[in-house]
């Protein structure tokens, strides 16, 4: 007679999940910048920035990752599979908040505004792409097929990880690419939007 299946959980998470496939953790964190010019922003986003890893470079935001995974196996005498696989993906933002001074101008205002949301929306996409990424090995993890033995199941779900956080990376920074070539171009065109929103009376005037 068969015995019933015997489950052994892998934890890779400390902390309980939620029953919600790839959940999402988010947090914020500011750092404070000074200036009253375009030119004195830019030197305190390149001097207070955060120091992104991958570039050894201060950039005006950045993002945060990790991903955690835990995964249940059922045992026969024969197989081993995995019985259930959830991801969280805890991510913290961390955006420049300027300190504005009260003689600033209107249009650096009106720069600062256009060029903080930017880089909200860049990061904000960075997280979204995480997300993605989390809901794909979630997914990947759950359909593999089952192993001769519980060892031989993690080494897979291991192997399946590795290859979908490789994947993770490379759009990750597939999008940096892009956004620096189009930065120029982009900005130019929000902040002409933006102006015409305040001559139209849409919006103040910074």
């Amino acid at each position: 007679m068969m015995k019933r299946p015997l489950l052994c959980a892998l934890m890779l998470a400390l902390t309980a999940l939620p029953a919600n496939a790839a959940n999402l953790v988010k947090t914020y964190s500011y750092f404070g910048i000074g200036g009253s010019t375009l030119d004195a922003i830019e030197t305190q986003l390149s001097t207070h920035g955060p120091e992104v890893k991958s570039t050894g470079m201060r950039h005006p935001g950045a993002t945060q990752m990790a991903f955690t995974t835990r995964i249940s196996y059922a045992q026969t005498q024969n197989s081993c599979r995995i019985a259930k696989a959830a991801v969280t993906v805890k991510v913290k933002v961390i955006l420049p908040e300027w300190r504005r001074p009260r003689k600033a101008d209107a249009d650096v205002r009106l720069f600062w505004d256009t060029l903080s949301a930017d880089i909200k929306r860049h990061e904000e996409r960075h997280v979204e792409i995480a997300k993605n990424h989390g809901r794909l090995l979630e997914d990947a993890l759950n359909a593999s097929y089952p192993q001769k033995t519980c060892a031989e199941a993690k080494a897979k779900a291991a192997e399946i990880t590795a290859a979908e956080l490789a994947r993770h990376d490379q759009d990750q920074l597939r999008f940096d690419r892009v956004e620096g070539v189009n930065f120029e171009s982009r900005i130019l065109r929000l902040l002409r939007y933006r102006m015409q929103r305040v001559e139209n009376g849409q919006l103040p005037p910074g």
